[in-house]
């Protein structure tokens, strides 16, 4: 076990891509492409992600167009998108969905809060426990003899600098992601 700065940025970097991802996932009243990420549609003998049998785009604010490659799959694909728990109601025009995206109630607004905050809070507890992966490589090599005791004191400093760097991006997210679902 040996310290590399390089690694403990690389770990902490994927809870934050890991968090990125989440946030993605939440409706905000704002159509996004990674809204319809989770759909799985069943077709041609199995389920399979949305995306492998139709290709989502924007075309405003508050609309979803889903184009289905395969006639004999949009009903699937309405189907698993209207029970998909996200509150969509397809419109069918052909082998295209157009899916409006209704405004957020203020009761749903809170709940997506703190959805928001436990992902955010799941990143800082992956992002200490890299810290403390690497506060106990640092530890056993100054009890192996690698590293002086100054020089464990002068990198755990630089441990703790970079966590507090990440556990600050991670707030800043959230607060940026609180300000998306709140807006109306």
């Amino acid at each position: 076990m040996s310290y590399s700065k390089k690694d403990l940025e690389r770990r902490m970097d994927g809870a934050l891509a890991s968090l990125a991802t989440e946030f993605s996932g939440l409706r905000t009243g704002r159509a996004s492409v990674n809204l319809l990420d989770s759909v799985m549609v069943p077709a041609y003998g199995s389920t399979v992600p949305l995306n492998q049998v139709a290709s989502v785009t924007v075309t405003d604010n508050r609309m979803l167009s889903v184009n289905v490659w395969d006639k004999s799959v949009v009903g699937a694909t309405d189907r698993a998108i209207r029970e998909s728990g996200l509150g969509l109601n397809p419109v069918t025009d052909g082998q295209n969905l157009r899916i409006p995206i209704p405004p957020l109630n203020e009761e749903r607004r809170a709940e997506l809060q703190k959805v928001a905050g436990k992902y955010a809070e799941a990143a800082r507890v992956a992002i200490r426990n890299v810290r403390r992966d690497g506060m106990d490589s640092l530890k056993k090599m100054e009890k192996d003899g690698e590293i002086s005791e100054d020089r464990l004191h002068s990198l755990s400093d630089e441990v703790q600098k970079l966590t507090d760097t990440y556990v600050a991006r991670v707030d800043e997210a959230l607060k940026a992601k609180e300000a998306e679902i709140m807006q109306v």
